[in-house]
């Protein structure tokens, strides 16, 4: 049960959905058609990969796979903790994520399958470094688990039984973000290619900014 989330939650939350949103479609809409936010479907492709003894291609799911996992443990050194707090490295991470979304668009735009891992290596330090704010898992890169908390809490008021208007909420901010990322990804892609990457990179880049300085401003006030 979410008690109260501060302000600068609710907002990056929501930014940085719509950041996972963007990434997401510009990967599949790329010369790999790939989803890069989540796992689930290249777990899937690896398992095909495997099945057909396809030594190639399960080498590139892994690194995708490996890519992703290298992010969260650098989000789990820099943050140090797995519960959301104001005064974590936060600013830090979001540098990190901001260089390995840039540093993808010129990789890709050569065909080049590091651009792919390096996006993939953003993601996974996105999604680790936004984990739990009390008791709320909160994930910013896939909505799987958004929509199955709505399902949840549609089947409770049919019912009759109370729903967490809190996590409702964040639920909604989730989705809406990573929609208007992906629509704003897919517009992006269709005038800038694989420079549209720089977008979500320039806002985790301000996000860190803005952390920095409310942080600073936090410190002071106190």
């Amino acid at each position: 049960m979410i008690s109260k989330l501060p302000k600068w939650v609710w907002s990056g939350t929501w930014a940085l959905a719509f950041v996972g949103g963007m990434v997401n479609v510009v990967g599949l809409l790329g010369f790999e058609h790939k989803a890069v936010t989540h796992l689930t479907g290249t777990t899937s492709l690896l398992a095909t990969a495997l099945a057909s003894l396809d030594g190639p291609a399960a080498l590139h799911f892994i690194a995708i796979i490996g890519s992703f996992f290298i992010g969260t443990v650098l989000s789990g050194f820099l943050i140090q903790d797995s519960t959301l707090k104001l005064g974590r490295r936060y600013g830090v991470a979001l540098f990190f994520e901001s260089v390995l979304l840039a540093g993808a668009v010129p990789l890709l735009n050569r065909g080049n399958l590091l651009g792919i891992y390096s996006a993939s290596c953003a993601c996974g330090l996105q999604n680790a470094m936004m984990s739990t704010y009390s008791g709320a898992v909160i994930r910013t890169t896939h909505v799987s688990g958004m929509f199955t908390d709505l399902g949840i809490f549609l089947g409770h008021f049919l019912r009759g039984l109370p729903v967490d208007l809190q996590r409702l909420r964040l639920c909604l901010i989730v989705i809406s973000g990573f929609l208007c990322g992906g629509i704003a990804g897919t517009l992006a892609f269709h005038q800038l290619h694989y420079a549209a990457l720089f977008i979500p990179a320039t806002l985790t880049a301000t996000t860190a900014l803005v952390y920095g300085g409310y942080f600073v401003f936090q410190r002071r006030s106190t």
